[in-house]
């Protein structure tokens, strides 16, 4: 049985909503996306190096999946983009648009029962990126293995939180702490 990690960025108030660029996820009237921007240079190469260097599969969200498939097909050519190219993505959606990008693969309707089924069959490691309403039916479902949380030290108040209030009551172990040199902090907690 394969394991599931979800990888993510956070405020120090615990928003998760977007990190990269202001059009990213202005929903909700969400006004201070890309306040992760500043910090990208010295947090990119960390996350590479400890989160996806090795083989893995990716679980998205609709938002998210649309956002990398609309980047990474067309970016210049380098070794993160290969692995994400080739990975294996497996999508939580109700549109029926098709998907476009290299090894997409829609998931059936109950997506707690199709990502236990995944996780069932084996593979490398799942890994969740961005995808806030993903991330809370897997913790409403007690799927998550793993958390890999950048935290940047950032305060924007109101917006997507990874913590909705969802999540199973369960406990994880602290596995791997690091600050980097900006003032981002990794640590990663692994279920107990």
């Amino acid at each position: 049985m394969r394991e599931l990690a979800v990888l993510s960025f956070v405020t120090l108030d615990g928003v998760m909503q977007s990190p990269s660029m202001p059009e990213e996820d202005p929903s909700g009237g969400f006004m201070q996306g890309g306040w992760a921007a500043p910090y990208w240079e010295g947090v990119m190469p960390h996350v590479e190096h400890v989160a996806m260097s090795e083989p893995y599969d990716i679980l998205f969200g609709r938002k998210t999946y649309d956002i990398f498939a609309g980047h990474w097909p067309n970016a210049p050519r380098s070794d993160l983009g290969d692995r994400l190219n080739a990975a294996r993505k497996h999508v939580a959606t109700s549109q029926t648009q098709s998907l476009g990008w290299e090894n997409s693969h829609v998931l059936n309707d109950d997506v707690a029962k199709a990502v236990q089924e995944l996780k069932n069959e084996g593979g490398p490691l799942l890994q969740v990126h961005g995808s806030s309403a993903l991330i809370q039916t897997l913790q409403a479902h007690d799927l998550i293995d793993e958390f890999r949380i950048w935290t940047f030290p950032v305060v924007v108040g109101e917006g997507k939180r990874l913590f909705e209030g969802t999540a199973s009551p369960c406990t994880y172990a602290l596995a791997r702490a690091e600050a980097l040199e900006n003032g981002v902090t990794h640590n990663c907690f692994r279920r107990a």
